[in-house]
């Protein structure tokens, strides 16, 4: 009853959290008892409160949801789900988790917690629960709010742990991506220069990967482009190609540009090298690069975007 309530009636989920509610299941988490129906239905009401209003991402950082939530979700750090339920339960949770860090206040509260080191072990782990973890350090790592994260992450030898994934895992490449690209943008002094460091070790393998992930998402967007109507709005276009690929090629380019510019001479002169070879140019990369400074989206304030804009135009002049 109270799912169908809230799912049409949105505006109930303020009241449902101030009536408690919001307590009320974290308590059916946080029983000692062995999985069951219940908990997952607190999981899915949860996820719903959550995901429709900007109050209970806020209550929920007040009532310690955030240390809740760990502590449930490091349960799975080293077991596996023993149903299909228990493995919905489990990702309805890490999308709670993923809800709540939209609000700065709940970030800081999700690295006091010990979020990162328990996300960096349960992609050490290489269990079920990688998938959930990728995404909830990509949401805790990005924007102007993700700066302390990023900067801890690199801290507790998180890179040992994601660039093993950046070499090699194909379905996840959006997240890892992401994640690098977000260090780059928020990691400044010594954390900068161990990811910048990474770039120019085991004879540039990650430059290599960075220029083959550059053709794969040209070529997906390509693809998208050629489907293209002539009479197609221009933003719906936009989205379109978006969501084809050109956002994962955005952040991949502009992590070419910050390694580019960030480490010796050598890392540029093999981008060069590999493009030649592949009868391709840098201009295709400063395009991508300028439509990417063009629609920087929502993130941060208007302060922040018109930095960003700037830094990203200033690393296209240097290339």
């Amino acid at each position: 009853i109270f799912e169908n309530l809230l799912e049409f009636r949105p505006e109930l989920c303020v009241d449902a959290g101030k009536q408690g509610l919001l307590q009320w299941l974290l308590r059916r988490l946080k029983a000692k008892i062995p999985f069951d129906a219940n908990k997952l239905y607190a999981s899915e009401l949860l996820s719903i409160l959550l995901q429709q209003t900007q109050e209970n991402k806020l209550l929920l950082g007040d009532i310690d949801g955030i240390d809740v939530l760990l502590q449930q979700l490091s349960h799975y750090k080293r077991h596996d789900p023993q149903s299909a339920e228990e493995q919905e339960m489990m990702e309805n949770l890490f999308n709670v988790l993923i809800s709540s860090l939209i609000v700065p206040v709940n970030r800081e509260k999700f690295l006091k917690g010990e979020g990162l080191q328990l996300m960096n072990l349960m992609l050490r782990e290489k269990k079920m629960s990688r998938n959930g973890s990728l995404k909830v350090l990509d949401h805790a790592m990005n924007g102007p709010d993700g700066k302390d994260n990023c900067m801890k992450f690199v801290d507790i030898l998180g890179l040992r742990t994601i660039f093993p994934l950046f070499m090699k895992t194909p379905s996840k490449n959006q997240h890892v991506v992401s994640i690098v690209a977000s260090m780059l943008r928020n990691c400044k002094g010594q954390q900068r220069q161990r990811l910048l460091s990474k770039f120019t070790e085991n004879d540039y393998e990650k430059v290599d990967r960075l220029m083959e992930l550059h053709f794969k998402y040209l070529e997906k967007v390509e693809q998208v482009e050629s489907n293209t109507k002539e009479d197609e709005e221009e933003e719906e276009s936009y989205l379109k190609r978006l969501d084809g690929g050109l956002f994962t090629l955005q952040l991949v380019d502009f992590i070419l540009l910050e390694a580019c510019a960030g480490c010796p001479p050598a890392v540029k002169q093999r981008v060069t090298r590999i493009l030649s070879q592949r009868r391709a140019s840098l201009k295709t990369i400063r395009h991508i690069m300028r439509e990417y400074a063009g629609n920087l989206g929502d993130a941060g304030d208007s302060e922040w975007r018109e930095a960003e804009q700037q830094h990203i135009l200033q690393l296209i002049d240097k290339f």
